[in-house]
């Protein structure tokens, strides 16, 4: 099963209409995709515009991919249950949010090599397509809860 998600806060018209060109090609594969739209209707996938926390996290779960936003709630999730995450940032220029943010947390986490980034539809399609089925892979893991060395030298800050 494929998880899709878009966040709560916009549209992400872009992400949902690269969503359905791979639905149209992956035939027989599931996604639950959780979104909300500004104009699009998608044609081969059902969106649901609200998913409980508890849903949401089931999807994670069952999930062999996830497709999102940039958005580091969704990210950290894939990321402590070692899922694999194709990311695609929302961009300022196409008023998709207020400020380049998730660009630069797509490229950082790209840099780090942590996950999968796509920066625009056309390479969202082609690399969903080049990895699936056989190629899906998480990159990174992270624990649920923060390290002792970062526990440590928060204390250290602190203390100061």
């Amino acid at each position: 099963m494929i998880f899709v998600t878009t966040g709560t806060q916009e549209p992400f018209d872009r992400l949902l209409k690269a969503v359905d060109v791979i639905a149209s090609k992956l035939n027989n594969v599931p996604f639950h995709v959780q979104a909300f739209s500004k104009n699009y209707k998608a044609t081969h996938v059902k969106i649901s515009e609200f998913m409980t926390p508890d849903d949401f996290d089931q999807n994670i779960k069952n999930a062999t991919l996830i497709i999102s936003h940039a958005g580091m709630g969704t990210i950290i999730s894939a990321l402590v249950k070692a899922k694999p995450i194709v990311i695609m940032p929302r961009l300022l220029k196409y008023n998709e949010h207020r400020n380049e943010h998730q660009l630069a947390t797509a490229k950082k986490l790209d840099d780090l090599k942590f996950v999968h980034v796509a920066y625009d539809e056309d390479e969202l399609i082609a690399k969903i397509l080049e990895i699936w089925p056989d190629k899906i892979e998480s990159l990174h893991q992270v624990g649920e809860q923060a390290s002792t060395e970062l526990l440590a030298s928060l204390g250290n800050y602190i203390k100061k």
